[in-house]
Formats: structure tokens, C-alpha cells, sequence
């Protein structure tokens, strides 16, 4: 006959099978569980030679596209991200429309190009600077009304051709009222671009019923934060009215990156 500490024992000895038999059926898949909830990525940078790095001394491992891929690499939930730069220096709205049949099938080839089919894609759009010029850009000076008009029809055609894809519109960055190099941008071409930002803001707006949760606003930080530190995070170039800025320097790239990084983490998770 078992005595009563061998009794306990064999009491600890069940309760310790157990609570092993119940880690295989409840822990185990929770582990397997997490990590399939992780958000596996592929991005498309479309924008103009601020999103393509233009000025640096390797766009391909130091524009914002590379920096943003980087930061959303150490989120979490966030799993594989794949990223193509679609930035084209010196390109307006007018120049992505689909109509123009040149860079925007370029644009959709890439999203098409990713070896992980099954990640959610995302376009991050920024585009504006070049059309807020008084002239050069090809279209430009291109009026809010205009530029509300072909953001629209691109994402319209995005939204078609990628049916479960997501959408985000940045807010330009800022540039010095002085920017003239073979383009001419100077105060007229600044206030032009402000008055851009309500038209962002509109269109997303818009597209909350027809395409709930799949077209959104990104990064409203930008314009003010590298008009602050713009001696720092921007390009001292010389143009026709002096040193101008315009374009991200290196720290500038970095710093551009994080803030489209932080808008697409929100957009995703």
C-alpha cells in the first residue's frame, strides 16, 4: 500500500504530465500562431528624384526607400519586406499618368516583379515638388485642382489593377524659396506646393467609402521638420540665386526613410 508522501508524489508527478500535455496543445500553437501573424511587406516608392536619392553617393543603398524598408524591418509584427525605388528625378503627376504609357506600366511591372506574391503590397506616393514649379517640369506649374485630378487617376488605376493593394500619399517636403537650377520653383513655386496639402487630404478623404481602409494619408511631418533642420538634412547645392535646398543630404535620406517607415507601420498593422 502507498504511503501518503508517495501519494503526493505521484499526485505532483500527474499534475506535472499534465500541465506538459496541455503545453503541447495551447503553447506550442501559440508560438506557431505568432509567428503567422507577422506582416510580410512589398513596397513601390513612387516620387521624384527625392524619393529616387538624387545627390547622394549611392541612391541604391542610401535613398529614403532604403532607409523606410529599413525601419520597418525591426517592427514588429512586420516579417519580409521587398521594396522597389519607382522615383524618377524630375517627374510630375503629369509624367505618372497611366495615359502616358511610359513609367507608370514601369511602376506596375515592379509590384508585379515580387518573388513573395502573397505579401500585402503597398504603393507610398509622393509626388508634388516638380509640379509646383513656375516652369521646366514637364506640365508644370500644375494647379491643385489639376494635381488632385491625376493623383486620383492614378490611384484609381492602382486601385484597378491591384485590387487588394494600399494606397499612401505623403505630404511634399519642403524647399528654400530660392530653389532655381534648370527649373525655376523660387516663393511662387513654395506656395504652390503648400496648397497641394489639401488636396492630399481631400482625395484620401474621398476614397473612405469607395475603397474603405485602402487609400490613406502618410507622413504630414515632413514639410515642417526639414524646413527647421534643413542646414543639417538637406543638400547645400548653388543654383541661379544662390545655395538652395532642395534634395535630402545623407542624414536627410535616413531621416525621410523613419518618417515614411512610421506612416506605412501605421497603414499596415
Amino acid at each position: 500500500m502507498e504511503t501518503l508522501t508517495q501519494q503526493k508524489i505521484a499526485g505532483k508527478r500527474n499534475i506535472a504530465k499534465l500541465l506538459l500535455l496541455f503545453s503541447c496543445f495551447f503553447y506550442h500553437p501559440f508560438l506557431y500562431a505568432q509567428q503567422q501573424d507577422k506582416i510580410n511587406l512589398n513596397l513601390v516608392f513612387i516620387g521624384n528624384s527625392i524619393t529616387h536619392g538624387a545627390g547622394l553617393k549611392d541612391f541604391k543603398t542610401m535613398a529614403p526607400p532604403v532607409f523606410a524598408t529599413k525601419f520597418l524591418q525591426e517592427q514588429q509584427p512586420i516579417g519580409e519586406v521587398n521594396f522597389s525605388n519607382q522615383g524618377v528625378s524630375g517627374f510630375t503627376t503629369v509624367d505618372f499618368l497611366p495615359e502616358t504609357h511610359s513609367v507608370f506600366s514601369k511602376v506596375e511591372d515592379a509590384a508585379r516583379s515580387f518573388n513573395n506574391p502573397n505579401a500585402l503590397l503597398v504603393f507610398s506616393i509622393i509626388l508634388g515638388t516638380n509640379d509646383s514649379a513656375i516652369h521646366g517640369p514637364h506640365g508644370a506649374p500644375v494647379s491643385p485642382e489639376n494635381y488632385y485630378k491625376n493623383l486620383k487617376t492614378i490611384a484609381d488605376q492602382l486601385l484597378k489593377d491591384f485590387p487588394k493593394c494600399r494606397i499612401i500619399f505623403h505630404h511634399p517636403l519642403w524647399y528654400s524659396e530660392n530653389t532655381y537650377n534648370h527649373s525655376e520653383y523660387l516663393a511662387e513655386g513654395l506656395k504652390r506646393l503648400q496648397s497641394y496639402f489639401p488636396e492630399i487630404n481631400k482625395l484620401v478623404k474621398s476614397y473612405a467609402k469607395t475603397y474603405p481602409r485602402q487609400v490613406f494619408l502618410g507622413d504630414k511631418k515632413g514639410f515642417k521638420y526639414f524646413k527647421k533642420h534643413h542646414e543639417e538634412l538637406m543638400q547645400h547645392e548653388k543654383g541661379q540665386q544662390g545655395i538652395f535646398y532642395l534634395h535630402p543630404n545623407a542624414a536627410g535620406a535616413e531621416a525621410l526613410g523613419k518618417l515614411w517607415g512610421k506612416a506605412i507601420l501605421k497603414v499596415v498593422k
